[in-house]
């Protein structure tokens, strides 16, 4: 009697469902509500009764249909049994339990994961979902419920990425405030720059930041976690690059902000290489911290997200951080290049090394951020500008040897004093040699070993890349010192000019490194030219004043009293014409100045004394002697001379 009384109301079920069920979901639903309403309405059971009731009456159909006598019209079938439905498999089932419960989810006008609650129910249908999708496809049966399950799950798949996205994008988590870096105290005012904004609205630009020693938490550990198990459904279900699409679109913003708040701007090659010095200038002195944060704080902070977002879920995460960082690296990059490649006038030098060594220092640093095939490219790319600014510094050198060699003998520097090419080119070797190390490397040519290991500088070693270059630049300076000297029609005076310049080498080398990179030898040369020049002055300068001081000694007695005073006349006439015609030249260095006087005093005094002496002591001289510079004269105004323009 209990099974007849179930079997009755089983019917019933079955009627009711034929009757009011026109389509599948009504059909599901009406199922659903007995399921719920009594213990021995199950589901299964449901199912089972339906799906026997329309094989009946299908069976009964074909039964009519085969002729056992004279035909006759079969009797109508029922409605209920026409309009019965194929049997619904428990995957269909799934799928359509499924579309509602991920349908309610996608509808909703506010975020899924504002809901703890939602969210782990979401994920949990999501993964039902992703099981059903690959045991449908794995079967191959059933293709129209495949694309109905792929159709649901595209659905899906877009909603988890909107959701990825904003909580990735939540502007309270996404940019904290970092000490010296790119927030700053609200108690101080910001630095702004209206070039750099986006829109309208100015972009503070950040303080400069020397420790580098930080790591940027653009997320909080529960957003993280989060975005990483949406990351793990997408990638399951095949999603896999257009997550790390949606991440990279999501941080890009935060990274193009970074940048600018680091006062970068962008600029073509073309806009670089015709910028005035003065700007360029300017906009390398921020590039080079502006390179140093980004590739030492915000990428590495970048690649540290990345790995924690996509744990386990390669190559998604080095998709994801490659497309997220590679933008604003290639600007930066990009402007190192364009500076390298731009004009290398000498006084570019120094930012340019500046630059050099900025890249060179982090490159090793890079090596575990960019260790994966994906972002190998971006690590070869600074590797490149680091090469390229080294060869720039290479160029930039042959440049001062060309500035030299075309700098003009056109007008004397007067007094014979020291040429601004002399103070210009020692100077700035001088300035150079503070960036020794670097200049050894580029000149040795390793670019390739930089990043890995230093090239050791000898100081020994006057036979460097570096010191050979030097010396070669300084050969190229004597010589067009000694082309500058022949315009001065005085031959004395092309000799002090060039004592001059020379002391000043010697002055410029002895107080730098210039003095263990050309080596005791090249200064040994320097300064035997030095006393050659002053020789040189000596002779042609006092040469015919000494002459007419000879008296062949008083052993000899050839000469008159008459001769002795004509050269006293002559010597006067000599040492005013001396006097007069070198008042104004000059020997800048104390020293030599001195050294040069005391050589003078000591070749003209004595015979001067010699002369005077003798004129005494001759009976006929002394009655007409008139001594008009006592030998303290004489001296006196030796030692006035050399003082013109440096007095």
């Amino acid at each position: 009697m209990a099974e007849n009384g179930e079997e009755k109301l089983l019917a019933t079920v079955q009627h009711i469902v034929q009757t009011l069920g026109r389509t599948d979901t009504m059909t599901e639903d009406i199922l659903k509500v007995f399921s719920n309403y009594d213990g021995r309405l199950s589901l299964d059971k449901l199912y089972a009764t339906r799906a026997a009731a329309a094989a009946a009456a299908v069976g009964g159909a074909g039964e009519r249909s085969v002729p056992a006598s004279p035909p006759m019209p079969p009797p109508p079938v029922a409605p209920s049994a026409a309009a019965a439905m194929p049997p619904v498999t428990s995957l269909e089932r799934t799928v359509r339990t499924l579309d509602r419960q991920i349908s309610q989810f996608v509808a909703m006008d506010r975020l899924i994961w504002a809901d703890s609650a939602d969210a782990d129910a979401f994920l949990e249908a999501v993964d039902d979902l992703i099981g059903t999708v690959q045991e449908l496809d794995a079967a191959g049966t059933n293709r129209g419920l495949l694309d109905r399950a792929d159709e649901l799950l595209s659905r899906c798949m877009a909603r988890l990425e909107d959701e990825f996205r904003a909580l990735i994008e939540r502007p309270d988590d996404a940019a904290p405030q970092v000490t010296g870096g790119f927030g700053s105290d609200e108690s101080e005012e910001d630095e702004y720059d209206a070039d750099d904004g986006f829109g309208d609205e100015p972009i503070p630009i950040a303080r400069p930041v020397s420790d580098f020693d930080i790591v940027i938490d653009a997320l909080p550990p529960g957003s993280v976690s989060d975005v990483h198990q949406i990351a793990r459904r997408m990638v399951d279900a095949g999603f896999g690059r257009e997550c790390a699409e949606a991440y990279a679109a999501a941080r890009r913003g935060f990274i193009d902000e970074s940048v600018a708040r680091l006062g970068i701007r962008s600029r073509t090659v073309d806009e670089v290489h015709s910028l005035p010095w003065e700007e360029l200038e300017f906009d390398i002195a921020r590039w080079i911290p502006a390179f140093k944060m980004v590739f030492r704080i915000l990428i590495p902070s970048e690649r540290r997200l990345c790995d924690r977002v996509f744990e386990g879920l390669a190559p998604y995460g080095d998709l994801a951080f490659v497309a997220a960082v590679r933008t604003q690296a290639l600007q930066l990059i990009s402007f190192g290049d364009a500076v390298a490649a731009a004009s290398r006038a000498p006084e570019r030098l120094f930012r340019v090394i500046d630059m050099y060594e900025a890249v060179r220092d982090l490159l090793s640093d890079l090596d575990p951020v960019f260790s994966d095939p994906y972002s190998a490219a971006l690590r070869a790319e600074v590797s490149a500008v680091c090469n390229t600014l080294g060869s720039s510094i290479k160029g930039i050198f042959m440049e001062l040897e060309n500035l030299i060699r075309r700098d003009p003998a056109r007008v004397a520097v007067p007094g014979g004093g020291i040429h601004p090419i002399t103070r210009y080119v020692m100077n700035y070797l001088r300035a150079a040699c503070g960036s020794r190390q670097t200049l050894e490397e580029v000149m040795e040519g390793d670019l390739g070993a930089v990043g890995t290991a230093a090239i050791a500088v000898d100081p020994d070693r006057p036979t460097s890349s570096l010191a050979v270059h030097i010396a070669w630049i300084m050969d190229v300076l004597h010589k067009n010192l000694e082309t500058k000297s022949k315009i001065y029609r005085d031959p004395p005076l092309a000799s002090i000019f060039l004592m001059n310049n020379g002391k000043y080498i010697i002055h410029k080398v002895n107080d730098s490194e210039l003095g263990v990179l050309l080596g005791d030898e090249w200064m040994k040369q320097i300064m035997s030219r030095v006393r050659r020049w002053s020789v040189e002055y000596q002779r042609g300068a006092w040469a015919k004043v000494i002459s007419v001081l000879q008296t062949g000694g008083p052993g000899v007695g050839s000469i008159t009293a008459k001769s002795m005073l004509q050269k006293m006349q002559m010597f006067n006439s000599y040492l005013e014409e001396i006097c007069a015609v070198q008042s104004d030249w000059v020997i800048a260095d104390e020293q030599l100045r001195a050294d040069v006087k005391s050589a003078i005093v000591d070749s003209v005094m004595p015979a001067y004394r010699g002369l005077i002496g003798r004129l005494r002591s001759s009976p006929e001289a002394a009655r007409d002697l008139f001594i008009k510079y006592t030998p303290e004269d004489v001296q006196e105004r030796i030692q006035h001379l050399f003082e013109g323009v440096a007095k």
